[in-house]
């Protein structure tokens, strides 16, 4: 692959854990458990690659609506994992940087995350963003509520000065997202980075969604013709 005709920012939406388990006769949280280690696996494969910005949609502002039960061990899985991957992290150069409001999250969590992103913020490797209690929608909310809170005159304002008051203000749009799990629907994920986003929908469940499929779905991205609004001439 050309590294200049690669993606600058990948979106993936990792949707299929619980179809998954229930295809084996499993409890939903060995989906979960099993897709965590693809979620590595695909992490590793990006920075192998050279890919400088990946979000993984780990935990929505919907996803409080499950069960208290199934809440908790997602919580549980962040809180076991997200700091103990440094090693992981640090071979790979990965640096971690959240998504999402962090203030709605149990403190042990906000404790983690504030830790992986400090030991990893000189990593030069690949940007893994990870978008937890994150929606769409509240990121472009709360980004509002900061401007009003900084008295922005609203008749100066700018697509930049919206950026610049979200959640990661660096963060470039996204060129590609990727769906997993055969639903075919953005489910307010990067609702203001995706404008120009190419779309890319697999059957895979996101467990059984392998390096190689990651690999193939960016190959299907570099023969894409972007035209962002504009006729090609």
């Amino acid at each position: 692959m050309q590294k200049q005709a690669l993606p600058v920012h990948v979106g993936l939406i990792m949707d299929g854990n619980g179809r998954w388990a229930k295809q084996r006769k499993l409890p939903r949280t060995s989906g979960h458990e099993e897709g965590l280690k693809r979620a590595k696996d695909i992490a590793k494969a990006a920075a192998d690659l050279g890919l400088r910005y990946v979000t993984l949609y780990v935990f929505s502002t919907e996803n409080w609506k499950r069960t208290e039960q199934e809440v908790g061990f997602l919580m549980n899985l962040i809180h076991t994992h997200l700091v103990k991957e440094f090693q992981f992290y640090r071979d790979n150069q990965i640096r971690v940087k959240l998504l999402g409001d962090i203030t709605g999250l149990p403190k042990n969590i906000q404790d983690d995350i504030r830790e992986a992103e400090a030991d990893t913020e000189n990593f030069t490797g690949l940007t893994l963003c990870l978008a937890i209690n994150y929606g769409g929608r509240d990121e472009i909310v709360r980004g509002v509520k900061k401007l009003l809170a900084g008295h922005k005159d609203a008749g100066s304002l700018s697509e930049q000065d919206i950026q610049a008051s979200f959640d990661i203000p660096e963060l470039p749009d996204l060129d590609v997202l990727i769906r997993t799990g055969g639903e075919k629907r953005l489910s307010n994920f990067l609702l203001w980075q995706s404008a120009y986003a190419e779309l890319i929908f697999s059957d895979t469940l996101w467990p059984d969604y392998s390096p190689a499929e990651f690999l193939s779905d960016i190959a299907e991205f570099k023969g894409r013709v972007r035209k962002f609004g504009a006729v090609p001439v």
